[in-house]
């Protein structure tokens, strides 16, 4: 396996792959993604912070991601950042996602980020307890805050505020 935190971040060659693995939708947990579509490379890009991007792969495939995104523009927020991670449905249970958030946290606090955030939908019980366990606190319920087709959709919101940074 090859980790993103020295190695392999995620590049415009490994986005590809990316753009893949996040199309697929996961019917066998009940619910999609949010995101149906990929943006084009330039786009997600300068969306997402780039020192914390971080990818797992075995020889073959991508087998999991983690990037931030600010959560806002405004310089008052440049330490909040909103938690984007996926795991290949046939690479879950194996501590992937434990892996990639914890990675994702340490390398947060490198570059002072102080608060990190998940909309989860409340349906995705793994999420939430795999942020739960990397010290993730439930906010809220924010109700229909999504419309996915023609279903509404509600998010829960999670933080995690960080020990070392910002207090």
């Amino acid at each position: 396996m090859c980790w993103g935190s020295h190695g392999d971040r995620i590049s415009h060659r490994s986005y590809e792959g990316r753009r893949l693995a996040t199309s697929v939708r996961d019917l066998s947990r009940g619910h999609r993604h949010r995101t149906r579509q990929v943006p084009p490379w330039e786009k997600w890009d300068g969306g997402h912070l780039r020192e914390c991007r971080l990818l797992v792969r075995d020889t073959h495939r991508i087998l999991g991601w983690a990037a931030l995104s600010p959560v806002s523009p405004r310089r008052v927020y440049r330490g909040v950042m909103e938690v984007s991670i996926y795991v290949a449905a046939t690479a879950r249970g194996r501590g992937i996602g434990k892996s990639l958030l914890q990675a994702l946290v340490e390398q947060s606090e490198n570059y002072g980020i102080w608060t990190l955030q998940a909309g989860i939908f409340p349906e995705d019980i793994a999420s939430i307890a795999l942020h739960k366990s990397c010290g993730f606190r439930e906010i809220g319920l924010r109700q229909r805050l999504g419309k996915l087709a023609v279903a509404w959709r509600d998010v829960l919101l999670l933080e995690r505020r960080s020990k070392k940074v910002g207090t």
